[in-house]
């Protein structure tokens, strides 16, 4: 198991609790210290079962996560190979059923879609409408099934046979991709080699972010990226969160006033919008409460996914203190000392809760 971790004092030690506690199967857990300035290398050399290496120096063009799995995957010594996150949290026995699951399925690389933790208001309004994108981008079926050329997965948990991890070149192969999850599914599928990608629940679960400022900065990073036509895609959700807040304040407004007809015709008209959004946010896997909040994310997906769209088209994408301009990588020099950033944080997750 390799967990790339950069500063992830706030969640480590749930990880790696998760995975020591694994049993049925013989395994191997390193944590590939990027760099970080935090407690991140304190917590993990304070597991046993652990151990710890450099992601050393970053090549130039390569993106941090992939320089830190690489490192890890140099040092792995197993038949299998599982990516995991720093901000997963694994259910007991779920690595023992996921390798019985890969070799049921004849799968070379199983991934699997985590349950995704989400607690304050912007993430519940928010996440639900970009995994509903997600499942409908990527399809789990088509992403399975050896005739379609669909590919996928997700970075939070790849388990993949290492013959056919080096057999594709393995990370190196896509260590300038910022979306190296699905740059390495699709090598492995177009090599003839078999995908299982599923929603994992019941084996894994997820807090990606933790306050508004990282559900903004980690998504600017991707969304571009995850989508066809971002553009096009921001104009469809506000143009459905438009018409579904218009349609509504129609129909009450006409009920006030006692036009019954304009009425039943305005509600059916927000009924039916509803129904096909909901139908879609059912997608997600997300509970009652983020469904039913995520009608209020629609416009703020729109806006992050043009803003990811802005960011890629000029060239600079920021993530942990590097940015990403047309493959070479910069530091950002930290301007705040490290108290003022934490508190800044704190900020931030107070706001997003607020």
């Amino acid at each position: 198991m390799i967990v790339p971790a950069r500063n992830e004092e706030l969640s480590l030690r749930a990880c790696l609790e998760s995975l020591t506690a694994q049993v049925g199967v013989a395994f191997e857990i390193l944590v590939a210290d990027d760099h970080s300035t935090d407690r991140t290398r304190e917590i993990a050399q304070s597991f046993s079962r652990v151990r710890v290496v450099d992601a050393g120096p970053l090549p130039k063009g390569w993106t941090g996560k992939n320089n830190a799995v690489i490192a890890g995957a140099r040092e792995a010594r197993g038949e299998w190979l599982l990516f995991t996150d720093a901000d997963t949290v694994h259910l007991p026995r779920s690595l023992a059923r996921a390798l019985a699951e890969a070799r049921v399925k004849n799968a070379d690389l199983l991934s699997y879609s985590p349950e995704q933790i989400v607690e304050t208001f912007w993430e519940k309004a928010v996440m639900p409408v970009i995994f509903a994108e997600l499942a409908s981008t990527f399809i789990p079926s088509k992403v399975s099934d050896p005739t379609s050329s669909a590919a996928a997965a997700n970075g939070q948990y790849i388990l993949v046979k290492r013959e056919a991890y080096d057999a594709v070149g393995g990370h190196v192969a896509v260590a300038s991709s910022l979306l190296e999850d699905v740059a390495l599914a699709r090598a492995v599928k177009q090599s003839g080699r078999k995908l299982l990608f599923r929603f994992g629940g019941d084996q894994v679960r997820t807090r990606m972010y933790r306050s508004f400022a990282q559900l903004t900065d980690g998504w600017t990073k991707n969304l571009a990226l995850l989508f066809p036509s971002p553009g096009r895609l921001a104009l469809q959700r506000i143009m459905e969160f438009l018409l579904i807040i218009l349609s509504t304040a129609t129909s009450i407004r006409s009920i006030v006033r006692g036009a019954w007809q304009p009425a039943a015709v305005s509600a059916i008209l927000a009924t039916v919008l509803l129904g096909f959004f909901l139908q879609r946010i059912r997608k997600a896997n997300f509970a009652w409460d983020a469904n039913a909040l995520a009608i209020l994310g629609l416009p703020f997906f729109s806006y992050l996914l043009l803003r990811s769209k802005l960011a890629h088209d000029r060239g600079k994408v920021s993530w942990k203190g590097r940015s990403y301009s047309g493959g070479a990588l910069v530091v950002i020099p930290n301007s705040e000392p490290q108290e003022q950033q934490k508190e800044r944080e704190k900020r931030d997750l107070s706001h997003a809760q607020s």
